[in-house]
């Protein structure tokens, strides 16, 4: 598996999307200033900065849209005339406008999202709202007027914090890697989804994080899954709350919601409080389903049956795994 592991995280556009986000942040910057906005900084964000990105794929019935390229905008709450700033997703899509006339753009909930045909890569202009007196937190100002407290930097360093642990165990699996098979996993559950409409990153990124923090890695990216898919189709079964103690006491689950995800950066913030009970119970489906077909691949593979091996994990990561499971494929 690890040639498949080492395909979907690509790689070979890291150059491009470095240069091509730092042009996008000069552009841009250059706009909302002209407009009387003070740009505080432009952190990195998402999954390239968290490592944890797929390469993008679209052949066939295959589709991956690959990683997502965040450049939040933390800007000043009060323009240059000190008014007070309480939209810009509407400017931001303006300035983006101005400065790719030709590029495709989609706003979203967040941000304004730029599909790049050429170099294939879609960023995301996130603007957001310095906190006075706090460098490290933001509000994110979203489509529908609400305010949300947010961290641009403790969600990398939750993420970067468990590569770093896993780096320093023994073997290759690592923590983000198996980020990145959840995330393609996910992809291909979604295509056949009875309920469920989207699987947002940030909710993998948390159930990722809670199966690590309580079985780590194994010596092989098939007896993680295998650990991962149990622990979590458990966790989602018995509705179990997720929250951490990385930024501060481990907050309870919420008292009126279905199932209790929380950001850890927000307590207030529960990623999965719009979902129905429908909706979780598919999302344990798939994941007691993920479990049983992992299982079945290593059973066959202690069989040395190399062809049901290659059918269960081309049930679980779609056909791009048979044309890339193997070296130099």
């Amino acid at each position: 598996m690890s040639s498949f592991v080492d395909w979907i995280r690509g790689g070979d556009k890291d150059e491009l999307i470095i240069k091509q986000s730092g042009e996008i942040r000069e552009r841009i910057r250059n706009q909302a200033e002209k407009d009387g906005l003070t740009v505080r900084f432009i952190p990195n964000s998402g999954s390239f900065a968290k490592k944890t990105g797929l390469r993008r794929h679209l052949v066939g019935d295959s589709s991956v849209e690959g990683q997502d390229v965040d450049l939040p905008f933390v800007i000043s709450p009060e323009d240059e005339g000190g008014a007070r700033i309480d939209e810009l997703l509407g400017r931001f899509d303006r300035y983006a406008a101005t400065c790719y006339p030709q590029t495709k753009r989609k706003p979203t909930r967040s941000s304004i999202q730029l599909d790049f045909s050429a170099s294939k890569l879609r960023y995301d202009l996130v603007p957001m709202l310095a906190v006075p007196g706090d460098d490290e937190a933001q509000i994110l100002l979203r489509g529908d007027g609400k305010r949300r407290r947010t961290s641009v930097q403790k969600h990398i360093e939750f993420v970067t914090r468990r590569n770093r642990m896993s780096n320093e165990l023994p073997g290759r699996v690592r923590f983000n890697e198996c980020v990145r098979l959840m995330k393609w996993w996910r992809e291909f559950r979604q295509d056949h989804a009875r309920v469920i409409e989207d699987v947002p990153s940030i909710l993998l990124d948390l159930l990722c994080a809670h199966a690590y923090d309580r079985c780590t890695v194994e010596e092989t990216y098939a007896g993680t899954l295998a650990r991962w898919f149990d622990l979590l189709a458990g966790t989602v079964r018995r509705r179990e709350l997720v929250a951490f103690a990385d930024f501060g006491p481990k907050p309870r689950a919420s008292p009126d919601a279905l199932w209790t995800v929380l950001d850890p950066v927000n307590a207030d913030n529960n990623i999965v409080s719009q979902w129905s009970s429908f909706q979780i119970e598919e999302l344990g489906d798939w994941l007691e389903e993920g479990f049983d077909a992992i299982n079945r691949a290593i059973a066959a593979d202690h069989r040395d049956d190399d062809g049901e091996s290659l059918e269960s994990l081309v049930e679980l990561f779609g056909n791009p795994f048979k044309h890339y499971c193997e070296e130099n494929s």
